[in-house]
């Protein structure tokens, strides 16, 4: 089930679906970032001053950020209630940090 958080200027929608937020239906961030913690935060806050996160290359507000975390959380304890989900979880995470020591 996708939770629409809005529709950009051009039209695309941006919606999380399950831990990913999607834009037009293809992967745009898995998590959000502070503008204040994001290494272009200058050019980010003169081109949308109210903006408070990014998710991906998407700036979003407070009140969008917020619906994106409410959504992320209602994911969570949906994953934490399938066993299956969960042992993928564990089996990406592993795949992940094997990746990160150079272990492919």
């Amino acid at each position: 089930m996708a939770t629409l958080i809005k529709t950009t200027q051009d039209g695309r929608k941006l919606e999380v679906v399950g831990l990913a937020i999607m834009l037009a239906g293809k992967l745009e961030a898995s998590e959000l970032i502070e503008v204040k913690d994001h290494p272009y935060r200058r050019t980010i806050l003169a081109t949308v001053p109210e903006a408070t996160h990014m998710a991906g290359r998407v700036p979003l507000t407070r009140a969008e950020a917020e619906i994106v975390l409410a959504a992320f959380n209602k994911a969570e304890a949906d994953v934490l209630g399938n066993p299956v989900a969960i042992h993928e979880r564990f089996r990406i995470a592993a795949m992940t940090k094997a990746r990160e020591q150079g272990i492919e």
